[in-house]
């Protein structure tokens, strides 16, 4: 028997008399497997006895708003690519939707996951070359200037490539990739 039926059974015993104890007994000898549980035939009772008769499940709120939808797919994958080390949270405030949606989207339509940067060996780039020749040349010219000045303040500094920030944890250097692309570096 299906739920609509059930109603109708216990709405019928309701109207007999019987309490909700001696209809849960007889639906449990007919139907074993099949009977409703003692909480939904009290709450059919209490419906019943507040004068509501029709054995109609009661009209629900509307489904939740979907929130998986093209326009939020590109925004959080426009924010990731802007800041790849963005958290769930900050993208789900920013939304204004709940995070586990926005973990979904991430997984399951952007394909992407979240990986850990290992420390590895780093070449300068080209730029980052470019940008060493530049400042040396500009000491140069300084240095021809005024040389005895220049002596006394100049600092010279050996190959090593530092960086400004180092992130305290592997935590904190995590960062959104697709599954196609290569683990990030520090």
């Amino acid at each position: 028997m299906d739920k609509k039926e059930f109603c109708v059974l216990i709405k019928y015993c309701f109207l007999k008399g019987k309490n909700s104890v001696e209809e849960k007994t007889w639906l449990d000898v007919d139907f074993q497997d099949t009977a409703p549980g003692k909480s939904t035939i009290k709450d059919w009772y209490a419906k019943f006895r507040h004068g509501e008769m029709s054995t109609e499940d009661g009209k629900r709120s509307e489904r939740p708003k979907e929130v998986v939808t093209d326009e939020n797919i590109k925004k959080i994958h426009k924010m990731i690519l802007n800041d790849r080390k963005l958290k769930l949270d900050e993208t789900a405030d920013t939304l204004k939707i709940s995070t586990e949606c926005v973990h979904h989207i991430i997984h399951e339509y952007l394909v992407m996951r979240k990986l850990c940067a290992k420390w590895l060996p780093r070449e300068l780039t080209f730029d980052q070359n470019q940008r060493r020749v530049d400042d040396s040349e500009q000491c140069l010219k300084m240095f021809k200037c005024i040389k005895p000045e220049c002596l006394r303040r100049y600092v010279t500094m050996d190959e090593i490539w530092r960086h400004h920030f180092t992130p305290k944890s592997n935590r904190k250097s995590c960062q959104w990739t697709a599954h196609d692309e290569p683990v990030p570096k520090r």
